[in-house]
């Protein structure tokens, strides 16, 4: 699957497709507008320069935002290094909001509450899960 920023500076390539799709309610994922998909780093690949984001409003946050300086799409997130030195380089976070939904169909869409997590065990969810490109209702 190949995706890009708006202005098209920031190219992904994925070697495969996400088991699920994650639409997070925290303050981070709703203000980057991001939904995000989970790989292993070895499965993605970036091109283009990224400018990046830590949160500073936790003790020790976990992904590092990245984003197009030109357009300002949120594009993927790596782990940082305190989170690579305690599970290793294991995880790369994609949004998938820059993928064609044609290209999504058939995979299940989760609403994580991430605003009552508290960071440890599993999320609870907001609402019942989707499938994408399957209509609702």
């Amino acid at each position: 699957m190949k995706l890009s920023c708006h202005c098209g500076q920031i190219r992904i390539d994925l070697n495969k497709r996400p088991d699920y799709v994650n639409e997070c309610n925290c303050s981070l994922c709703c203000k980057t507008g991001a939904r995000w998909g989970y790989f292993h780093p070895s499965e993605v690949a970036v091109e283009g320069a990224s400018s990046s984001y830590v949160r500073d409003d936790k003790d020790d946050a976990g992904a590092e935002i990245h984003f197009c300086p030109r357009c300002g799409s949120t594009t993927h997130f790596t782990l940082t290094e305190s989170a690579v030195s305690r599970f290793g380089n294991s995880l790369a976070g994609v949004n998938l909001r820059l993928a064609d939904e044609n290209d999504l169909v058939g995979i299940e869409l989760r609403y994580p509450d991430g605003r009552a997590w508290s960071g440890e065990g599993d999320f609870g969810y907001v609402r019942e899960a989707r499938i994408l490109g399957q209509r609702t209702g």
